[in-house]
């Protein structure tokens, strides 16, 4: 049994810290969490002082070191490991890669899953894992895993991020997998209202006027009255607050002009980019390429009102970022940051899933058993 009153969990291929988050507001106790980035096992151990955080390559871990890292003994057992190994070649947004040697890191995640031996394991990862030759590693992959002795529930669907309450359309693969001894648990339903991008950003539109912003990621002062969604995120109840990742991008004369007179959702013609609309959920927000990949910045949206690109505070709010949380690096190391990571407020339906499928299997544990009387 573990020390720990609450189910333990192991975070691989952790990014920011999106998943962990849901699972940490599921009442998860995240253990020990893994990156190969320097930058983001900064970030996660920046918003996450509880949680040992691990610069590691997941593919040359073993199940005893990361026991060891995270201070587990192999009596302790650990209730569920998560994560979105890196598929980008897989993904159905630019140009798709097979043979990207990352797409190899699913079947690295089943391997560490296995010596592990978790009683659960969520597998996140881009849409595209369900389609031509990404569906036979897919395949491949949980194979392995049946001749361990896990299941999955099936069949394996693909989550949209808009229905859990988040400002955007965002599709992800969610595999539930867990061990053969467990109660299955179930993929989450879906919300019936959907989230809108005024009301996720609309208390910050003055953050984005102010010229000190230009030069600042601070912004300290009073926001404009919350909605329903962004009131959940906001650090303090009394609007009163200190924010980062605000810093403003400072575009040319040309570029203003251009989009100020991008109709609100559509995309403006040179760039590109989308200029978001106000009452619809916000298209998904894209990570750019890592140094490996030229280090490109991903289009980012235009603000629905203001004719500029959106911060990393607003690509947090749209992505259900509580403002609490903060991004550490440059607005290319924020906004890449928010890119690849799985919304919290998507984790979180998912996570509250395998927490009641712990739950259920306690609750029949402490029901009697009688024997048939004759």
């Amino acid at each position: 049994m573990s020390k720990s009153c609450f189910p333990l969990a192991i975070d691989l291929f952790c990014g920011a810290g999106g998943l962990s988050l849901g699972f940490q507001r599921a009442r998860f106790k995240i253990a020990a969490s893994f990156d190969i980035d320097p930058i983001n096992v900064k970030t996660y151990s920046l918003n996450f002082p509880n949680s040992a955080a691990i610069r590691a390559d997941v593919s040359r871990l073993s199940g005893c070191e990361i026991r060891r890292q995270a201070g587990l003994s192999d009596r302790d057992e650990i209730d569920v490991v998560f994560g979105g190994p890196p598929c980008q070649g897989f993904s159905l947004i630019g140009k798709r890669q097979a043979n990207d040697p990352r797409n190899q890191l699913l079947l690295e995640f089943a391997r560490v899953i296995i010596e592990l031996n978790p009683r659960y394991f969520v597998i996140e990862n881009v849409a595209g894992l369900m389609v031509g030759k990404a569906r036979a590693l897919l395949a491949q992959t949980l194979r392995a895993l049946r001749a361990a002795g896990y299941r999955w529930v099936a069949p394996i669907r693909v989550l949209d991020a808009q229905h859990y309450g988040v400002p955007q359309i965002r599709k992800r693969v969610i595999v539930l997998g867990f061990r053969a001894d467990q109660i299955p648990p179930q993929y989450p339903r879906k919300s019936a209202r959907k989230v809108t991008v005024r009301q996720a950003i609309r208390d910050l539109y003055r953050v984005g006027r102010r010229k000190s912003l230009l030069g600042s990621d601070r912004f300290a002062g009073r926001l404009e009255e919350p909605t329903a969604y962004s009131r959940r995120l906001r650090a303090r109840g009394d609007g009163n607050l200190a924010l980062t990742g605000c810093q403003v991008c400072a575009h040319d004369l040309d570029v203003i002009r251009r989009f100020r007179a991008t109709t609100r959702g559509t995309p403006e013609p040179i760039s590109r980019f989308h200029r978001l609309h106000p009452d619809r959920p916000s298209p998904t927000l894209r990570a750019g390429t890592g140094k490996d990949k030229g280090s490109f910045t991903a289009a980012r949206p235009i603000h629905p009102t203001q004719p500029r690109c959106i911060t990393v505070r607003e690509a947090a709010r749209l992505h259900s970022f509580p403002d609490s949380f903060e991004f550490n690096g440059t607005q290319w190391h924020g906004f890449r940051q928010v890119g690849n990571s799985v919304p919290p407020l998507m984790a979180g339906a998912v996570a509250g899933q395998i927490m009641r499928a712990i739950q259920d299997a306690k609750e029949r544990s402490r029901k009697p058993t009688y024997k048939n009387q004759r």
